[in-house]
């Protein structure tokens, strides 16, 4: 078991606002052990960025771990040549050249689709009218699962990112997402004859086409959407809170100072949908005065690197002026966000400048609490608008 000092913490509380916490440890005890979480946190941008480089250490194959066990063994926790081969299998699907030529166009044409239904209206909760069916259709799209409706898709994502992130058992949370990880599998078996006979840039036809083992196709395609449902929903929903909230950056943007890139960038930053990625330690290995041993379980914070004091003056603000270089929102290693391009495209691109275009006069309901919650995986909760019908 590693010597890192050990720190406790309110699971709940947690939840509700992990930045308090991650501060503190940021100040006192960037490498801790934390025993409501049965592992190790690295909090600090510096740590975390060469770490997660060391896959001969800080590994990513973890046949106990829960994404192994509920989803199946995907390319994010394979290293070395097992996952740059699995990698360059999906690359023609989520290339940035690929986003650009093909599915850029048809987020457009899904994202008007859906303002079209929306404008009239007046009012709504955009995480649920907007986000959440922007962000199901694009990835119906990407992972070939034409098949089943946006919120199938959500509810897929939510089950399995509830399980992976189950650390304290609860029997139910783990039905759910043995429930999801059943779904995609009869739907990907629906689709698979349709894409052999008509194959395209999916996720999953590409795969069939390179004779993927039906194996890792699942489990892969399991992966886009335990990260490429919940991660842009949140961050468009997100996104389109903050700017709200800062009236004097959304008028940066609007006027082209600013780019809605930038913004995204800064709201990625600053709240880090995906704020952990787990490792386990591979061989014996001293960081520091810190020791740790074969089997640890280590968690790689995004969201405390995101708020380094070290890197980001102001690290609680948002700020669509901040320098973001530093940021590793997508991760900093070989396991760097395959869908960056496409999440970027999505959000950056499409649904963050049409939601502002369409919907005129956006603001936020009078009186509403937007709520936010998670730590491994954050976001807002809800998104109650008013715009002008």
């Amino acid at each position: 078991m590693s010597t890192a000092p050990q720190f406790d913490i309110d699971l709940a509380a947690f939840w509700q606002d992990p930045y308090p916490v991650l501060a503190e440890l940021r100040a006192k005890a960037p490498i801790a052990f934390v025993p409501q979480l049965g592992g190790v946190v690295m909090t600090r941008r510096d740590d975390i960025a060469t770490s997660e480089k060391q896959i001969d250490v800080f590994s990513s194959h973890q046949p106990e771990g829960l994404m192994n066990k509920l989803m199946g063994h995907n390319l994010m926790r394979k290293d070395g040549e097992d996952h740059q081969a699995e990698r360059k299998v999906i690359f023609p699907s989520v290339s940035p050249k690929t986003v650009k030529a093909v599915w850029r166009q048809k987020f457009q044409a899904h994202t008007d689709r859906i303002l079209d239904e929306l404008v009239p209206l007046g009012r709504g909760d955009l995480f649920d009218v907007f986000a959440r069916p922007v962000s199901g259709e694009a990835l119906k799209e990407i992972t070939g699962l034409t098949n089943i409706t946006y919120r199938q898709m959500d509810s897929f994502s939510q089950g399995m990112i509830d399980g992976i992130a189950n650390y304290a058992g609860d029997p139910e949370i783990e039905a759910r997402c043995h429930s999801a990880t059943a779904g995609i599998d009869a739907a990907i078996d629906e689709m698979i004859p349709v894409l052999k006979a008509n194959p395209d840039h999916s996720l999953l036809s590409v795969m069939l086409e390179a004779g993927l083992p039906m194996e890792s196709t699942r489990a892969n395609v399991k992966l886009a959407i335990s990260g490429g449902q919940n991660e842009p929903r949140d961050a468009i929903a997100g996104a389109i809170w903050a700017l709200l909230n800062h009236p004097e950056q959304l008028d940066m943007v609007r006027s082209g100072q600013v780019s809605w890139l930038q913004a995204f960038e800064e709201y990625a930053r600053w709240i880090s949908p995906i704020g952990m990625s787990p490792r386990r330690v591979a061989k014996a290995h001293k960081l520091g005065d810190i020791e740790f041993h074969p089997d640890d379980k280590v968690f790689f914070m995004f969201g405390s690197a995101n708020r380094d004091e070290a890197y980001f003056s102001a690290p609680d603000a948002f700020d669509v002026t901040r320098d973001v270089s530093k940021s590793i929102a997508f991760g900093a290693g070989p396991h760097f966000c395959a869908g960056a391009a496409a999440s970027r495209s999505l959000i950056a691109d499409v649904a963050l400048p049409a939601a502002f275009e369409r919907l005129k006069g956006l603001r936020l309901e009078d009186g509403a609490e937007v709520k936010l919650g998670g730590w491994a995986f954050r976001g807002v909760l809800n998104l109650p608008c008013e715009w002008s019908a």
